[in-house]
């Protein structure tokens, strides 16, 4: 496949880093000279200093023979445009453009009668397959970590009671010391222990594996027995009744508004329609009446713009960092603190200094994945690394039908991968012991004609299986050659 990235910053160095160490052949466009040359020697691609926003650059590129196109600079309108003078020409590749305005995501979801009649007929919006919006993903990352209790990472699968549900071991819990081969003597429910990070390490584990304190395990299992499993590592799922946004950034008014809390009269805010877009499709983990938000942002004139848009909101125009600020409101009472300031390293230090005050679970919002593995090493519970949930994004809109999505979970080196068999691929029709990789990945799932299951050794892959799969992400060209795919 060949992908022409415009704008390499985190989100264009870190997605043409993961498709070039697929061997995919990737073109990057970037117009900064400095970031150009940042750029130059660290990737194994066709790299140009020039800008995007140019036919005769774009066939420079490639353009010609590429599959995809994905715009990244800093402005939304320069992508938009970028997309625009492609499709111009190029009217069958794929167009994804990262934009932060929510209004232009509205475009896709909710305009008027018109333009909902013209991308019905059209399909598409200045000939821009899809939008990628970076607070929008990274909202709904933290509102399902929210759902089950913000007890660690969750990934849900479309379609599935099945989630993917990672826990810390505590000293002295059943789990500490446990080898896999018992573990069905300590967890009877339909369950598989899937990766294990250690020591900033990620682990695809064997019958032999012992897990051991301070692990962070993650398992698969079905929604109703989440609360078994994190009682054998120690922890008690407990609802959390009070939640506190530090920051009134976008993502941070996102998570209050997926909580329920945006006052519905007010029809205009662009950003609550988004929400209610986006999601709808997540449950009330408690009722409203009985849980409390509090907003904790430094700028004044912000705060009477939450008080208005949040009434049942208790909003606090406070430094995070004062002392005695915390002491007076009490601030250490709270259930959970969600941490989504633009600056990655105050979101880390809030969420250590605030746990150490009493506030039980703690949700980070940074950048990369390196700050995330720091960051889960100090203790936080949760950590969202918001370039990497991009990422995620792009790729999961990128790689063919057969490919419906793609995550990546541990310290960046292990990928989950959705695939759709189809009656060409090698393996269908024959078990799933078939299936080896060498350095450990595994068929996770199955889902079946609306059921979901964790496959035994002697299931039979059949044509229209969605087939979930962790393996490292240097193993893909194996499991292209399993599966019949492209990643």
């Amino acid at each position: 496949m060949h992908v022409i990235i415009i704008g390499a910053g985190q989100v264009g160095y870190q997605l043409a880093a993961q498709l070039t160490a697929e061997k995919h052949d990737v073109s990057i466009i970037e117009k900064d000279e400095t970031r150009f040359r940042h750029v130059s020697g660290r990737l194994d691609c066709l790299i140009l200093n020039n800008d995007g926003a140019s036919l005769a650059v774009l066939e420079e590129a490639g353009i010609a023979a590429a599959h995809v196109l994905v715009a990244v600079t800093e402005s939304d309108e320069q992508n938009m445009i970028i997309c625009g003078i492609a499709a111009s020409r190029y009217a069958n590749l794929i167009k994804i453009a990262r934009v932060h305005n929510e209004d232009y995501v509205l475009l896709k979801i909710s305009g008027n009668k018109e333009m909902r009649r013209m991308i019905h007929e059209e399909k598409k919006f200045l000939g821009i397959d899809h939008f990628i919006h970076p607070d929008v993903e990274a909202a709904r990352v933290v509102l399902r970590t929210i759902e089950h209790g913000a007890m660690g990472d969750v990934l849900s699968f479309s379609h599935s009671e099945f989630e993917l549900n990672s826990v810390d071991v505590k000293k002295g819990s059943v789990m500490d010391g446990l080898s896999l081969m018992d573990w069905r003597k300590k967890h009877s429910g339909e369950s598989l222990v899937t990766l294990i990070e250690r020591d900033g390490k990620s682990i695809l584990p064997s019958g032999g594996t012992k897990i051991q304190r301070n692990d962070r395990v993650y398992i698969l299992c079905s929604s109703d027995e989440c609360e078994k499993v994190f009682q054998l590592a120690g922890r008690m799922e407990k609802p959390i009744r009070s939640v506190g946004i530090v920051g009134a950034s976008k993502i941070g008014r996102l998570i209050a508004d997926g909580l329920g809390f945006h006052d519905e009269t007010k029809k205009t805010n662009l950003l609550t329609e988004t929400a209610q877009s986006f999601f709808s499709f997540f449950k009330s983990f408690i009722q409203k009446s009985r849980r409390h938000i509090t907003f904790i942002e430094q700028d004044y004139e912000m705060c009477k713009t939450l008080s208005a848009e949040y009434p049942d909101a208790l909003v606090l125009n406070e430094d995070i960092t004062d002392e005695n600020f915390v002491a007076e409101e009490q601030i250490g009472g709270l259930d959970l603190i969600v941490t989504a300031t633009g600056h990655q390293e105050m979101n880390i230090i809030s969420c250590l200094y605030l746990k150490s005050k009493g506030v039980k679970h703690a949700i980070a919002v940074v950048s990369g994945s390196g700050y995330a593995s720091i960051a889960r090493r100090l203790g936080i519970d949760v950590v969202v690394p918001a370039v990497s949930v991009v990422v995620d994004a792009i790729l999961s809109r990128i790689k063919g039908e057969s490919i419906k999505g793609i995550h990546t979970v541990g310290d960046g080196s292990i990928g989950i991968y959705e695939i759709t068999l189809t009656a060409e691929a090698p393996l269908a029709g024959k078990p799933v012991f078939n299936f080896r990789l060498p350095e450990g990945g595994l068929v996770m799932l199955v889902k079946r004609e609306g059921f979901s299951f964790i496959p035994r050794g002697d299931y039979v892959f059949k044509s229209g299986d969605n087939i979930i799969i962790i393996a490292k992400n240097t193993q893909i060209k194996e499991i292209e050659q399993y599966f019949g795919v492209k990643i």
